[in-house]
């Protein structure tokens, strides 16, 4: 049975994929033995904790270079995180963990990633699941939904202007809709604001309010743009509030496939905790 918590010290680094921010470990000899869902409602509290949206173990894989775990702020373990997967890949390539180009397994199947000179880009796994034209009954009114899954679900609502959406009542009214139940959805708020960019805000699942960005729900909202609005691409150019993303990709009949995400990748910096 699993510790709570260890005796030992647990090295980490800080680190921010365009705002979204991670505290990643490095448990490749498996040291650390612990509760990790405890240990992240623990840890990514900012006002009592480390502070983030989340926990990245780096750990080993027999198939790939290493295995990436996500576990959200309030416990639950994620399938996917894009912005965690190029932090992930630009810490383990950092530690000498895995080369420029890597693979590593995630719940929701195996990355692909290399460390470019200003960025780290990550090839998703294929979107799934894409729908339009949903119509939900939200807060006494009907909103129309786009949806798809990028690894994990995402709900799309696209608006005239992100800037007056009032996520925090809106985001957890779609995001525990019934309709998505039960697993539930993120939720992207999209603008078109130019040529080939959008604007997007996020209310992210598992971490149960709005994150300076999210790297699947940035796929998922320039894939949909494309898909269903007057967005040119590839690359469609995503503007998120902690900085921008941009999201690469090739379709052939009607299927998007070879989908990348890339960004700026910061280790903010490296720390100890001593239980």
């Amino acid at each position: 049975m699993a510790k709570t918590i260890s005796a030992d010290t647990i090295y980490f680094s800080k680190m921010s994929g365009t705002g979204n921010d991670f505290i990643v470990i490095d448990n490749m000899s498996k040291q650390y033995r612990l509760n990790w869902s405890e240990t992240a409602r623990k840890l990514c509290p900012r006002r009592t904790g480390v502070g983030a949206d989340g926990i990245l173990l780096i750990e080993p894989c027999d198939e790939t270079d290493f295995t990436m775990k996500i576990f959200n702020a309030d416990g639950s373990e994620a399938e996917m995180c894009g912005n965690g997967a190029r932090c992930s890949a630009d810490f383990a390539y950092s530690h000498g963990i895995a080369p420029k180009q890597m693979s590593f397994k995630t719940l929701a199947g195996v990355i692909d990633a290399r460390i470019d000179k200003d960025a780290v880009a990550i090839k998703m796994t294929d979107p799934y699941d894409m729908q339009q034209y949903i119509n939900l009954p939200v807060s006494g009114r009907k909103i129309t939904i786009y949806s798809v899954n990028t690894g994990v679900p995402h709900a799309i609502l696209f608006c005239e202007d992100v800037s007056g959406i009032e996520i925090e009542t809106l985001g957890p009214a779609i995001r525990y809709h019934q309709h998505f139940s039960p697993a539930g959805t993120n939720v992207d708020f999209v603008q078109i604001s130019g040529k080939n960019q959008i604007t997007v805000r996020t209310y992210e699942r598992g971490v149960e309010a709005e994150t300076l960005a999210c790297g699947t729900g940035a796929v998922a909202s320039a894939l949909l743009s494309y898909a269903f609005r007057d967005v040119s691409g590839p690359p469609v150019h995503v503007n998120m509030p902690g900085g921008q993303l941009v999201i690469d990709f090739q379709i052939e009949d009607k299927q998007y496939h070879d989908v990348w995400l890339i960004g700026p990748v910061d280790t903010v910096y490296t720390g100890q905790i001593i239980n």
